[in-house]
């Protein structure tokens, strides 16, 4: 008889996700450290360099929790929060920067991150999720059990290579 078990899966697309996601930060993280200047004039907001290296510093942190850590989910949820501060400082930039085009493109780019950020923590989130797994171990597949089927199917061949054209007369007529 099957037997019913609750039990959680691992997502595995989300884990691949965080961690494609991890490595993005890294990467971002890095450039926004090397290179603070060269984007704070991109965004329109020279003089913001200390700002972009802080941001670039959180980019690097959350990638490197993200690779290293047997549980992505408070890495995820801390892009999505850095995400929003990012969201809030472009937003000025658009507003009162010299770059209002360059600011809202990245602007459109971190709001797509983000989506990807949600989807991911979503899915992170649907692991602690109980689901019914039945046990159908006990099942041999067979009407009868195996004991009882054991040798039935060469009986069975035997019967039909004794008839002419291996088939009997009467399944050949109807």
């Amino acid at each position: 008889m099957s037997v019913p078990h609750r039990v959680t899966h691992t997502n595995h697309s989300a884990r691949t996700l965080a961690r494609g996601l991890g490595w993005f930060s890294i990467g971002l993280g890095l450039a926004e450290v090397l290179m603070p200047g060269k984007l704070a004039r991109f965004l329109g907001v020279p003089g913001n360099e200390g700002l972009i290296r802080a941001c670039g510093a959180r980019e690097i942190a959350t990638g490197v929790g993200l690779l290293l850590s047997d549980d992505p989910k408070p890495w995820i949820y801390g892009r999505i929060g850095g995400d929003a501060l990012d969201l809030v400082g472009l937003g000025l930039s658009i507003e009162k920067g010299t770059e209002q085009v360059n600011a809202a493109i990245a602007a459109g780019a971190v709001a797509g991150i983000t989506a990807l950020d949600i989807s991911c923590a979503k899915g992170l989130a649907s692991e602690g999720q109980l689901v019914t797994e039945w046990d159908y171990s006990d099942r041999s597949g067979f009407p009868q059990g195996a004991d009882a089927m054991r040798g039935r199917v060469e009986a069975e061949f035997a019967a039909g290579r004794a008839e002419p054209n291996g088939y009997p007369v009467s399944t050949l007529l109807h």
